[in-house]
């Protein structure tokens, strides 16, 4: 079977393409442009000319495959509406290609999509008011698709996803200490942040790809919530930094644009999903992966000496 896969190339797309491959199947990814073309290469994938914009090149790519999954969402932070318009087009053109045949169609959505508060569970919908609500379009889009003959599944992804290389919005929070010389968190440090391993999420996709349901949503989660106190404490022992809690005043000084997630309580729950998949996350967790993270290494690679 033959799979197309946007953002192939990126964190999250690169191990799901690795985790088809390696269970046997060929993979076709959408390149933009040449640079993306010699990437996919490298992973041993077939190159489909196009971009998200292009919904002619999105449509074409799911006819010539058996399923798709789409991973790739612009990140022009300056525009999320128009960011939100265009991922809702590309979804429904792949899905209009593939109406009536039953071939399923996976997409990536943040479980942030969710009010933030309470762990988010599969059954909640997508709500405006959530930080990942750029996002709702699509999935209300894919919810139509399900009753058109598509096996439409949509996999909801931690706030941090994460290996020893990235973590996500984590690593942003590293490089904030190292550049200001303190590693914050927001008021008491309390709120939480759910987490899943890069190559757990990635398993994921397969199996919602082989077993996952018309309609159905599923949480890519192996933590229901670290504390951004713990990921701050653990940040600041391997800088051999100070930590300080920054009030609501100055959080947004401190971390910018971030400042929305550093204070947002975002946990979330894979609970149906391990029970309807038979999903098991196996890898590390969060504060695991940064005590091996490469971004606590020295110059030579080897990691820093906790303080």
């Amino acid at each position: 079977m033959r799979i197309f896969v946007t953002g192939a190339t990126g964190f999250i797309g690169s191990a799901i393409v690795q985790e088809l491959i390696g269970a046997g199947y060929k993979v076709l990814g959408l390149s933009r442009n040449d640079v993306s073309a010699k990437a996919l290469a490298k992973l041993k994938v077939e190159a489909h000319q196009g971009d998200l914009k292009d919904t002619n090149s999105l449509a074409a790519g799911a006819k010539a495959c058996d399923g798709v999954i789409h991973t790739a969402f612009l990140q022009d932070f300056s525009d999320m509406a128009g960011n939100s318009e265009t991922d809702r087009r590309a979804v429904e053109a792949m899905g209009v290609a593939l109406a009536g045949s039953n071939r399923p169609f996976v997409i990536a959505s943040p479980a942030a999509v969710v009010m933030p508060g309470k762990p988010a569970t599969e059954d909640a919908a997508g709500s405006p008011q959530g930080l990942g609500a750029a996002r709702v379009p699509s999935e209300e889009a894919m919810i139509a698709l399900a009753s058109k003959g598509v096996r439409t599944s949509i996999v909801r992804l931690s706030s941090a996803v994460h290996d020893r290389e990235k973590q996500g919005l984590v690593s942003m929070m590293i490089s904030l200490a190292k550049e200001k010389g303190v590693s914050a968190y927001a008021n008491d440090g309390l709120n939480r942040w759910a987490t899943v391993h890069r190559l757990d999420a990635a398993h994921l996709f397969r199996l919602a790809l082989e077993k996952g349901s018309a309609g159905a949503r599923y949480h890519a989660v192996g933590e229901e919530g670290v504390s951004l106190r713990d990921i701050a404490r653990s940040i600041a022992q391997h800088l051999h930094l100070p930590i300080v809690a920054k009030s609501s005043q100055e959080v947004a000084e401190y971390f910018g644009w971030l400042a929305h997630f550093v204070g947002a309580d975002l946990p979330a729950s894979s609970v149906q999903t391990q029970k309807l998949l038979g999903w098991r996350p196996t890898h590390p967790g969060l504060l695991a992966d940064l005590d091996r993270a490469s971004a606590f290494e020295d110059s030579k690679g080897k990691m820093l000496a906790h303080g």
